[in-house]
């Protein structure tokens, strides 16, 4: 999975299952998601889910078309796999996808470790986790250059993923340009339509309100299986401490509005915070 030279290189773990493995492909795919009325303008944060592109591609592809995709980004993932340590970070490589080798913003990641000791150099959590890996095709097509770092979270401590949160948005000021902070997460999971429809408005509501601990509060008491609400809650945070005033929704579905399944689906949000 990672490359054996000098500079670490992290191969694709789904590309050919999630997401074409054909480049054409995937950037004709991807464009296909695009608003010919889009008009994207900067954002601070954003939550876009990470299903296989036939269910949630949609919804990605209107988050990114939405916003205008700086130089540097912090991408936050749940950790899906159990492997690695709660908060693992990659601090130093690439990560490779059919459209070529996203790099890693080394400096970016040392201020992180140094702002938040607990996060720990860590390759195992992030070698077949797809959380990250399904964002950066997105990314690389609206912005070839950018650079960027990645971080999994297997913690659901609202302490810790708020201190988290805090140290990133005490960062980011001292920072080189603007940062996307990208949350990763899919909504509720394997329920019907109408239940997951309206477990996932309440879990939409609280985030935007840009309320963190609304957020946790209503996930944990409502039972919804939002995977990457602790990268939800730490976007939040330091969008928070970076000034943020609102979000909008710019799209919701559901798996059953690809497959026509409306017994057992996922949710996906798409939301952009500025």
């Amino acid at each position: 999975m990672f490359g054996s030279s000098a500079v670490t290189v992290r191969h694709p773990a789904v590309a050919g299952r999630f997401y074409p493995g054909d480049p054409a492909e995937l950037r004709s795919l991807i464009a296909s998601y695009g608003s010919a009325n889009a008009k994207p303008s900067p954002a601070i944060g954003c939550v876009a889910p990470h299903a296989g592109y036939l269910y949630s591609g949609g919804v990605a592809g209107a988050v990114y078309s939405d916003l205008e995709v700086p130089g540097r980004c912090i991408v936050l993932c749940p950790n899906h796999t159990g492997k690695g340590p709660a908060l693992s970070i990659m601090s130093r490589g690439g990560w490779k996808t059919p459209l070529g080798v996203a790099s890693i913003d080394a400096d970016l990641a040392d201020g992180l470790r140094d702002a938040f000791p607990a996060l720990s150099e860590d390759r195992e959590a992030h070698r077949s986790e797809h959380g990250i890996e399904v964002q950066l095709p997105f990314l690389q097509v609206r912005r070839p250059d950018f650079a960027f770092v990645p971080i999994a979270l297997g913690s659901s401590d609202f302490e810790v993923l708020e201190a988290l949160g805090t140290a990133i948005g005490q960062l980011l000021p001292v920072q080189a340009g603007p940062i996307l902070i990208i949350a990763s997460s899919d909504m509720n999971h394997y329920e019907s339509d109408a239940i997951t429809r309206l477990k996932d408005h309440k879990a939409i509501d609280q985030i935007l309100a840009l309320d963190a601990r609304g957020l946790f509060e209503v996930v944990m008491r409502e039972k919804i299986s939002m995977c990457g609400f602790g990268p939800t809650v730490v976007m939040l945070t330091a969008a928070r401490h970076l000034g943020a005033t609102g979000a909008d929704l710019v799209r919701y579905a559901t798996s059953g509005d690809a497959s026509g399944d409306r017994e057992t689906v996922v949710g996906y949000a798409g939301i952009v915070v500025r």
